[in-house]
């Protein structure tokens, strides 16, 4: 409802003890990567373990322990490619 784009979530559980899964998600603006953030926040029923990044909003971290969400600006999604650094996970893309 936020309007998150190339949304994406991907396993990783096989591949490291950090976390089962990573939600990554990309928005065009500040407003709109806060939106996002906002929205998943109040749309959970648990209480972020932890949260980076809320202040600048270039890519804002939300750890929900087995779920990491990851909602960058899209300039900094494509310079970062966080993505590649998963590759062996399997990966689902999602669609409006």
């Amino acid at each position: 409802s936020k309007k998150a784009e190339d949304v994406i979530s991907i396993h990783v559980a096989k591949l490291t003890s950090i976390s089962d899964y990573f939600v990554i998600c990309s928005a065009s603006t500040d407003v709109q990567v806060k939106a996002i953030a906002d929205g998943i926040r109040k749309g959970t029923e648990n209480k972020a373990w932890r949260i980076e990044g809320y202040e600048q909003l270039n890519w804002v971290l939300l750890d929900y322990i087995d779920v990491v969400v990851h909602i960058f600006r899209t300039s900094e999604r494509q310079y970062y490619q966080i993505e590649r650094l998963w590759a062996d996970a399997k990966k689902i893309k999602y669609n409006d």
